[in-house]
Order: structure tokens, then C-alpha cells, then sequence
């Protein structure tokens, strides 16, 4: 079942020619840009554990809904274009993403700065290589299927922006905004400090971005759409493959609209959780919600126009104090996550690796100045999102988490200040040293600013 398509081959031709081929009559259409899209299924063919939920012993039990990974490419005139590759996967790593970018400059001459990868970070999909790497300790026989997984993990992403950019054809872009509201923040303050549960008095966003691309036909083509919410309906007792809410959302998508390719986007959901969750019923539930409120919201849509402009930038994060007498002390503690923590990082300061610093994402994608997606590595928080949304509120701003690499949850200042998950104990399974700093939102805000600035 997985990677159905894997001997597709594109012929030997030169990227401009890809963004640019065309026949005399498509050449002469009105459409200000060309779009191609594309759709690889990644379900895995054998058992494997699936991520997100440590209490996993075992792989999976089998396949509630496929998953895929999908391909957005946009361009105009020959030097401007975006690839934007999204995933029904729990998260990318560099080490996936920055392998697959540089397959793409080297076929295509695609730079960084035109490649967004976004994961739905759905918790019944597989396990991806080098994310969350101290969540599990595999026996050689499942780290054999990861590693191989991981792979042909690859191999699909490239193959999925191939077909994209094989794809070009005239289009027109519109936007448009819905809300849904079974997302709600999961902070949940007690005498003990902050927990995972329901916080209604949370912040929240419960915007739906809707970017719809048209053919020359007046066929929906793709609609890319997000939301900040966590895809945890399904929890942990559920072993079963799914896309979660997002994986049943574009499947409503595409049913309603025949022929179009939807793709998820997903924004700043880290301490977003969906309400009520825990079974398949309530994910189909919240899915189609969602694509219904895309739906009526695609009757009126705003025309988008103008010049494309990317940027990317990588900003260096830096971590609380530690030292080795830091790990030492936790080497018995009775949480066995602490103590392989303790051991992990034991291990990088005896091979002269300590981590001590941490090269973060943060890219924006501007069409005309009137639409914007500003990507963040990691598991952002809602804090982010409304901050930048407020601080650049007339340029059409999305703001998506979970993009190009996902190492560990992105607390903002509020969030390190009040601690819990979010702020430290997710680090146990992300195999990063300590807390952020305390600049970590300053740091991160002022790469907004530049991006924003190379993009106007």
C-alpha cells in the first residue's frame, strides 16, 4: 500500500522549462500564475510503531484512512515560484528536510527559501526517523523498518514536488477566512502548576485560512486550507494509521470538490487540543466541521495578485543552563523517561557533542503582499500566531507551526514563565538538553521581522 507510484519518472527537462511550458494558447491565457499539484500516498506497507503517544508498546494494528503527502507548487513569470509539501505525518526533522531541499536545488535549482514543508502532526502515523527520538527505544527489528520507512519517506517527498512542478498550468489564486470551534487550549492551571486538560479561558485562534487556486478550465484546482489545533482526536489507545481530523477534512474537501487536491496546513496548535476527542467518530466528526466551514467560506473569496516573495532564515535558539552534573543527578530518577534523558545527554558530552544551541527555521511566502505564510519550526503555540497576525495585520498573515523542522515544542515567554509541558517535560522525548532561553520569543520575533521585510 505504500507509495503506490514510486517508479513515476519525470522526463530530463530544466526547471524553467517546468514552470514555463506551455502551448501557444496557454501562454496567451489571462492567469497571472500556474499552479501544480500532486498527491503520494506514505501509508506504510508493513507494521510499524506508530508516533505520538509513548505509551506505545508495539506497531500498528492496521489502517483506519490512508495518509499522503501532498505537493503545491505555485509560480510567475520565470524566476518567481513556491513549492509548498505537506505531509499527514507527525513531523519532518532537517534531517528529512534538509536532504529532500537539497534534491530539489540540485533537479530543479529550487532554493531554500521556495520550499515549505508543513506535517499535520496527525498521531497515528508512523514513526518518522530522528523526531521525537527519545519517545521510544526500538528493538533492532522495528529500528530496521524506521530506518527503511525513512527512506522511501524521502524518495516520496521528492517524487510528490516532481509531479507538482510536471503539473503547471494557468491559474488564478483566491483567499478567503472560515472558523471552526472544536479546537481549545489544553493549559489547564491547578494548585500543582499547569497540566494537559481543558482550558476554555485559553487563548485560542479559530481562524481558517483558505487559499483556493482555479484552472484555466474554472475547475478548482487545489485549496489549501489550516487550523491550530492539535490532530490528537485519536489518543493513544488507538494504534491505528489516520490523518486524524485533518486527514478526514481533505477527504470531505476533495469529495465536495471533484478533481481538486486539498492540503492541510497546519498553524499554531501545540497547546491546541480538539474537544471531545478520543475516537474515530469524533475525527470525522471535527474533519468534516472543518470542511464544511471551508466550503461556505470559499463563496466569497478575495482575488490574490502580485509578485511572489520568499525568504528563509535560520536563527540560533539557545538553551537554560546545564551542565553534566545536571544529568547525573537524574540518572535515578523513577521516571524512566528522565533517566534515558540523562542518559542521552550524558552520552553527546562524552563524545564532545553537547547540544548547546539549536539552528531554527523561520520563513515567510508573500503573494503581492496581500497573502502571507510565515512558517516556524516546531511545535508553536498559540501565542505566536496572534502576535504576528497583530504586528503585520495588512498582510494577509498565516502563521504555521510544525514547518520545515520539527524539534521540540516552541514555547513563548508566557508559556516558559507558567512551565508544564509545553515549556520542559516535552524535551524528555525531543532529546533537547533544557528549557529554551528566556530570548527564545525575542529571538524568533525579530526573524519574523526579517523575513516580513525581505518579502514586502
Amino acid at each position: 500500500m505504500f507509495f503506490t507510484a514510486m517508479n513515476f519518472r519525470l522526463p530530463l527537462i530544466t526547471l524553467a522549462a517546468l514552470f514555463c511550458l506551455a502551448t501557444p494558447a496557454l501562454q496567451a491565457a489571462t492567469a497571472e500564475y500556474r499552479a501544480g499539484v500532486a498527491t503520494v500516498d506514505i501509508t506504510p506497507r508493513e507494521p510499524i510503531r506508530l508516533s505520538g503517544y509513548a505509551s506505545r508498546t508495539k506497531p500498528m494494528d492496521g489502517v483506519l484512512t490512508p495518509i499522503h503527502t501532498k505537493a503545491l507548487a505555485i509560480s510567475r513569470g520565470r524566476k518567481e515560484r513556491v513549492l509548498i509539501i505537506t505531509t499527514d505525518l507527525i513531523g519532518l526533522p532537517r534531517t528529512i528536510t534538509d536532504v529532500v531541499a537539497a534534491r530539489l536545488l540540485q533537479k530543479y535549482g529550487l532554493e531554500r527559501a521556495e520550499i515549505l514543508f508543513n506535517s499535520s502532526h496527525t498521531h497515528t502515523a508512523p514513526y518518522v526517523k530522528s523526531n521525537l527520538s527519545l519517545l521510544f527505544d526500538f528493538p533492532p527489528a522495528e529500528q530496521v523498518t524506521v530506518d527503511a520507512y525513512a527512506e522511501r519517506l524521502q524518495d516520496a517527498l521528492v517524487e510528490v514536488a516532481s509531479r507538482s512542478l510536471l503539473d503547471l498550468s494557468p491559474a488564478t489564486l483566491a483567499s478567503a477566512h472560515g472558523a471552526v470551534h472544536f479546537g481549545v487550549n489544553r493549559r489547564k492551571p491547578g494548585p500543582n502548576g499547569f497540566t494537559i486538560g481543558v482550558n476554555p479561558d485559553g487563548p485560542v485562534d479559530n481562524d481558517v485560512p483558505i487559499l483556493r487556486v482555479t484552472g484555466a478550465d474554472g475547475k478548482v484546482k487545489a485549496i489549501l486550507f489550516g487550523y491550530a489545533c492539535h490532530n490528537t482526536t485519536l489518543t493513544g489507545e488507538n494504534n491505528v494509521v489516520s490523518g486524524d481530523y485533518a486527514g478526514f477534512a481533505q477527504e470531505a474537501i476533495e469529495n465536495a470538490n471533484p478533481g481538486a487536491t486539498a492540503l492541510f496546513l497546519m498553524l499554531c496548535g501545540a497547546d491546541q487540543n480538539p474537544n471531545p476527542r478520543g475516537t474515530g467518530a469524533l475525527a470525522k466528526q471535527h474533519g468534516e466541521a472543518l470542511a464544511a466551514e471551508v466550503g461556505k467560506a470559499l463563496a466569497a473569496t478575495t482575488p490574490v495578485r502580485g509578485t511572489i516573495k520568499t525568504a528563509f532564515r535560520l536563527v540560533e535558539l539557545e538553551f537554560e543552563a546545564n551542565d553534566r552534573s545536571t544529568f547525573e543527578g537524574r540518572l535515578k530518577d523513577k521516571n524512566p523517561y528522565v533517566v534515558r534523558h540523562a542518559k542521552a545527554m550524558l552520552a553527546r558530552m562524552d563524545n564532545g557533542q553537547p547540544i548547546r544551541r539549536y539552528a531554527y527555521p523561520v520563513q515567510a511566502m508573500s503573494f503581492g503582499g496581500k497573502f502571507t505564510v510565515v512558517a516556524l519550526g516546531g511545535e508553536v503555540v498559540i501565542d505566536y500566531d496572534l502576535a504576528i497576525k497583530k504586528a503585520y495585520p495588512g498582510a494577509g498573515v498565516v502563521v504555521a507551526g510544525y514547518s520545515n523542522d520539527v524539534m521540540a515544542y516552541i514555547p513563548s515567554r508566557r508559556v516558559l514563565k507558567e512551565g508544564g509541558y509545553e515549556a520542559w517535560d516535552s524535551m524528555l522525548y525531543y532529546g533537547l538538553p533544557a528549557s529554551w532561553a528566556q530570548n527564545t520569543e525575542e529571538k524568533i520575533m525579530a526573524t519574523v521581522a526579517t523575513v516580513m521585510k525581505a518579502t514586502r
